[in-house]
């Protein structure tokens, strides 16, 4: 993009067992505590040995939003990184390989190939790995980099394994360091070094810290993912900050689980995939009955039943919207990015509290495995903790209406085992006084009245829910719509399109329930083209924003094939609706992953 002065991407390609995370998160280090903002993508397989993996880093002087559309250099692992995508290399661009096990054919003219004799460099070692911190100290002098800020990341990588580890990785940089200086012609200029050192994290990091801030005392979950690294957040931090975490045994254990505890008045949340998700639909609706305010994670995998678990979709989207049965109100949101995710769960937990409604948070591969860098001055710890009408003194009066009719909807709700506040807290329907209903004679007024009660506590919440906003010029050609994780790659597209001379704008939805259509159809009525972006198959977003407030668009970009957008799908998408060439219009994955 014209206006960065550095805008780096990198990839380390590889299979399975051939510790491709070690140098990633090596080189991540490096590039954050330099002050350059980093955003990483993982494809990877779902297999513990073999195949194919490919890890972009996409470094910068300023913010990225997407793993971006093309490659500086390559990393190269193995002969079928190699094979697979040596050939898409462009001119200017670093090839780096073990030139003792791997063979390069079908390189583009312009492309500088930078092998590397591991053998001789490592002292005929037989560590497989070597090859890795090899390449990585090459890299750090193709980017004219201090090898001593590559020492300090891996003293802090290996310190655990003793120094005698940390002086051998040492040793095996330097030596790939050296050779790279003497013998390949590193990238032109100088890698920039920002204002300050950032932080890296992952979606899964910022989800499992914005619980902890939001102040979440009990976790549970059945390790599923792309929502695992929520569970390793939680279990490695649990006893530190007094958060009872509990690996359960399936996902039905695991949604009641965290339903009983946050009826006992303890903030609680869970995390699942679609597959899992679908196992806690039941206790959900339980939730909404009993009015009991707990949070749920659906971190979304590609496709239906197992499907792809190691793959990017926006699929389960109608799944959350119903999941359960019978009418009840619940929270859908779905952040945009890792910080929006951490600054999202205290916002959603004040919300369900004063609601007493379960919460839905609806992440994605994408947000919730990749890893960004965040400023540590934009994460708050302490946030404003709202817990609603909750009751928590004991009284010594009598006649407590946990379901109490009011105006508002929301009933006042008291802690378990308070002297005054004897209440029945079931799945069935029941009347104010929390008696069932459903046993002999279920009562139509009482019910209908129970009904439009729990329905009342949209209407006085919906407030509190901030509305989308237009991002970019109000007069722009195009307006382009998306939700959740669409968000950096289409302002990142919107640049490039004004580059081709086309203006855009964007109306990024966060809130799906409750959603503000009043305020969605008056900003969409004023475009001049609307156009819907989603990473799925059948438009979900579109029918679900269609059946709510009857508004159409001019034209549709999906992408379904398990990888997530590059800025130049949703770009080339747009000029083709344009031209009148479809109205939905597919990207080609140009890079084999």
């Amino acid at each position: 993009m014209s206006s960065r002065k550095f805008d780096f991407a990198l990839a380390i390609g590889g299979e399975a067992g051939q510790g491709i995370a070690t140098p990633g998160d090596i080189l991540a280090r490096v590039f954050v505590r330099r002050g350059l903002h980093l955003y990483t993508y993982n494809a990877y397989q779902s297999i513990i040995r073999g195949g194919h993996i490919f890890l972009t880093i996409r470094v910068s002087d300023q913010e990225v939003y997407s793993h971006g559309d093309k490659l500086d250099l390559l990393m190269c692992l193995n002969q079928d990184t190699a094979d697979r995508h040596v050939g898409l290399m462009g001119p200017g661009s670093r090839v780096i390989f073990n030139s003792d096990s791997i063979k390069i054919d079908g390189a583009k003219e312009g492309v500088f190939l930078c092998p590397m004799p591991v053998s001789d460099l490592t002292n005929n070692s037989r560590n497989r790995l070597f090859q890795n911190t090899v390449a990585v100290g090459a890299i750090m002098a193709l980017l004219s980099l201090e090898f001593e800020i590559l020492e300090e990341s891996l003293t802090l990588r290996f310190q655990r394994r003793g120094q005698a580890v940390v002086d051998e990785n040492v040793a095996v940089a330097r030596a790939g360091f050296d050779y790279a200086n003497a013998n390949f012609e590193p990238f032109p200029g100088t890698t920039p070094a920002g204002s300050k050192p950032l932080a890296v994290w992952a979606g899964n990091d910022a989800l499992a810290m914005g619980g902890a801030a939001a102040g979440v005392k009990f976790y549970s979950a059945y390790p599923m993912s792309p929502s695992t690294g929520v569970l390793h957040w939680m279990a490695a931090n649990a006893r530190s900050l007094g958060i009872m975490v509990r690996q359960v045994e399936d996902e039905i254990g695991v949604a009641n689980m965290a339903i009983g505890a946050a009826h006992t008045g303890c903030r609680a949340m869970c995390a699942t995939s679609g597959g899992g998700f679908a196992l806690m639909t039941e206790a959900i609706g339980s939730a909404g009955m009993m009015e009991i305010p707990v949070v749920f994670i659906n971190v979304q995998r590609a496709g239906p039943s197992t499907g792809v678990p190691t793959k990017s979709e926006q699929g389960d989207l109608w799944q959350v919207l119903g999941a359960s049965q019978g009418d009840f109100e619940r929270l859908i949101v779905a952040p945009k990015d890792s910080l929006d995710a951490f600054n999202t769960m205290p916002e959603l937990f004040n919300l369900v509290d004063k609601c007493q409604c379960p919460g839905i948070v609806i992440s994605d591969l994408l947000i919730s495995e990749g890893r960004f860098s965040v400023d540590p001055d934009d994460i708050n710890m302490h946030p404003k903790i709202d817990r609603g009408d909750l009751i928590t003194e004991p009284s010594s009066t009598d006649g407590y209406k946990r379901y109490k009719i009011t105006e508002t909807g929301i009933s006042p709700r008291a802690l378990p085992g308070l002297e005054g506040y004897v209440h029945v807290v079931a799945t069935d329907e029941h009347d104010e006084d929390s008696i069932l209903i459903s046993d002999e004679f279920t009562n139509p007024h009482k019910r209908r009245k129970m009904v439009e009660k729990r329905a009342r506590k949209f209407q006085h919440v919906t407030k509190d829910v901030p509305p989308p906003e237009l991002e970019g010029p109000q007069d722009a050609e195009v307006t382009l719509i998306g939700w959740g994780s669409t968000y950096g790659v289409i302002k990142e597209a919107i640049e490039q399109l004004k580059l081709k001379g086309v203006t855009a704008n964007h109306l990024p939805i966060k809130w799906i329930v409750p959603l503000q259509g009043e305020v969605v159809t008056d900003i969409l009525s004023g475009s001049k083209k609307r156009i819907m972006v989603e990473n799925n198959y059948s438009g979900q977003f579109y029918r679900y924003l269609r059946s709510e407030t009857g508004l159409s668009v001019d034209g549709h970009i999906r992408k379904y094939d398990g990888e997530p957008f590059m800025p130049h799908h949703i770009t080339d998408g747009v000029l083709e609706v344009l031209a009148g060439k479809t109205d939905i219009y597919v990207p080609y994955q140009e890079v084999v992953v």
